[in-house]
């Protein structure tokens, strides 16, 4: 078969799937049938990846990370180990919920990272750029370039697209690492318009 993307043997891609072009998929990961990963992306080992999930380009996603149905990561995402999201605020096995409809959907927006062993609690967006830290347990929606941690995760600070964190001491500011400009528009951060 001439794939242009690589599996490892003892992954299992259940069809019909649609993988982009140069992606990598360890060992003993699990992408479930009607998933959509795009190009250049990494699983790494023992990742699952449930039903009609879809999947950017250029994501990276650590070993023994669960992504549930309902979520979308969009492009350059990146999971952490064993970070996982939920899909169902009230789950009871007696009353199954586990059916696409039931689902709460939640959205990874492009460039977020997501930390080691944090856990992304359904129907929430984490924003552009947004940095979660290890151990977050995410209960509400997160602003773009924000950093939050803890549990439940709170706003700690704000973060620059390249992963440094950002010090206000007037309305703007600059980067310290890439030099790239932001801005504090009310209560949300974005870059300059210059």
């Amino acid at each position: 078969m001439n794939q242009r993307f690589f599996s490892h043997e003892t992954a299992l891609i259940d069809p019909p799937f649609s993988i982009g072009e140069n992606t990598k998929i360890w060992h003993y990961t699990h992408i479930c049938r009607d998933v959509k990963i795009g190009r250049n992306c990494k699983l790494g080992q023992n990742v699952y990846v449930a039903q009609g999930v879809n999947i950017g380009n250029y994501c990276k996603i650590q070993n023994n990370v669960s992504i549930y149905g309902g979520v979308e990561l969009e492009d350059y995402v990146f999971c952490g180990p064993s970070a996982v999201f939920t899909n169902i605020l009230r789950p009871r096995c007696k009353y199954p919920q586990e059916t696409p409809d039931k689902f709460i959907k939640t959205l990874v927006k492009t460039g977020a990272s997501l930390g080691a062993n944090s856990t992304i609690v359904c129907g929430i967006t984490i924003g552009r750029h947004a940095l979660v830290g290890a151990g977050a347990v995410v209960t509400k929606d997160v602003p773009e370039y924000a950093i939050v941690y803890g549990n439940p995760a709170n706003q700690k600070g704000w973060v620059c697209e390249c992963g440094f964190e950002l010090v206000f001491t007037s309305a703007k500011t600059t980067c310290s690492k890439c030099a790239m400009k932001y801005e504090k528009l009310g209560g949300s951060v974005a870059p300059c318009k210059e």
